[in-house]
């Protein structure tokens, strides 16, 4: 589905630009999806619309087939970028999950702001940005993602989840687009 609309209350979802995630090896360059992270940041700001800044900072318990890493992370891994320009009127939620409503107060803190559209952005896209729009429209909110703004360390599981999943979730489109809808929405 074609970017269609934004509704009146929509936040900015920026997940995982922090230290630790952005020193990783991604699909697309890190600086240009941080680029375009930071404008939509600034328009939303612009615009009075919330934008919520997430981290993470553990994971789920359970088994898994993989290893997790147990140790814990160094200093700074879980910060957040400077070029993300963070604001005291920001919304910060660190998850312990792949999805930033799992065991978080975001669902929450966006209704209080009576917000009923999200746009997602952020690293990884087959993880964390799949995990949080997948939990967004479970909770019913109306879905954005910036596929332009997103990126991942697996190329198949970046190209998946555009392709397959975020279609089904909501509505694709690029910064720009989304600047746009923002800019004609205030004129």
């Amino acid at each position: 589905m074609a970017l269609t609309a934004l509704d009146p209350n929509t936040a900015l979802i920026v997940i995982d630009l922090q230290n630790g995630i952005v020193a990783y090896p991604t699909v697309h360059p890190i600086g240009e999806i941080v680029k375009r992270a930071r404008s939509l940041a600034d328009a939303f700001r612009r615009h009075g619309q919330p934008v919520v800044l997430v981290n993470v900072a553990g994971g789920a318990p359970g088994r898994t087939e993989r290893p997790r890493n147990s140790e814990p992370f160094p200093a700074g891994w879980t910060d957040l970028i400077s070029e993300i320009n963070q604001q005291p009127s920001d919304v910060v939620v660190t998850k312990r999950t792949w999805g930033a409503f799992a065991s978080t107060d975001l669902e929450s803190q966006l209704k209080a702001r009576s917000v009923t559209q999200v746009v997602i952005v952020g690293v990884a896209t087959g993880t964390g940005v799949e995990a949080t729009a997948r939990q967004a429209y479970e909770h019913g909110f109306n879905v954005t993602l910036a596929i332009d703004a997103m990126t991942d360390m697996r190329p198949e599981a970046h190209d998946y989840s555009i392709a397959q999943v975020f279609p089904r979730l909501g509505e694709t489109g690029t910064t720009q687009e989304i600047i746009d809808l923002l800019e004609k929405r205030s004129a």
